[in-house]
């Protein structure tokens, strides 16, 4: 095609639909992406932990942070809302889980592999299980960052955020 000029070789929708399969134009198709205009708002939920098995209480925490059962879920943005977790030292685990769960951290030196029992972590921190398990369910990125943020676990049924006036969210 040498000599040829690019007006004369791209003529016709089937030779530019031809060159451009695989790619997404908007309108082309009759669909396009939706944004969310405007500010977007946020609720509080109020989540109790006590006697919840810890997986399935952190897949339910980690859809309402990340926005998936708001109708206006966009993917690449983060419409989810606030979540505060309370009792979370009564959270609990199935089957023989608690008494074999090890929780590892390494600390960057020779010999610094920190190992930590479930149950003793629970009488020490029970926030950070919780929080953990909620965290490890959202993306690995700063829109997930941003999502962990929204996030307030506390060990008792007291928190500070009465003044959001926070819907509770039932057991399911």
């Amino acid at each position: 095609m040498d000599g040829v000029p690019l007006e004369q070789v791209l003529t016709g929708t089937e030779a530019v639909r031809g060159l451009l399969s695989g790619f997404y134009i908007q309108g082309e198709f009759g669909m396009s992406t939706y944004f969310p205009k405007g500010e977007i708002a946020r609720k509080w939920y109020v989540v109790d932990a006590d006697g919840q098995t810890l997986g399935r209480l952190a897949t339910r925490v980690a859809r309402i942070l990340s926005g998936k059962d708001n109708p206006r879920y966009t993917p690449f943005l983060d419409t989810g809302d606030h979540v505060v977790v309370l009792n979370a030292s009564k959270v609990k685990l199935t089957g023989l889980k608690a008494s074999a769960k090890v929780y590892r951290h390494y600390t960057g030196y020779p010999g610094g592999l920190r190992e930590e029992e479930f149950l003793k972590r629970l009488e020490r921190k029970p926030e950070l299980i919780v929080q953990e398990a909620i965290q490890g369910m959202l993306p690995k990125s700063k829109l997930g960052k941003a999502m962990a943020k929204k996030l307030k676990v506390y060990r008792d049924d007291k928190h500070p955020h009465e003044a959001q006036k926070p819907e509770v969210l039932a057991a399911k």
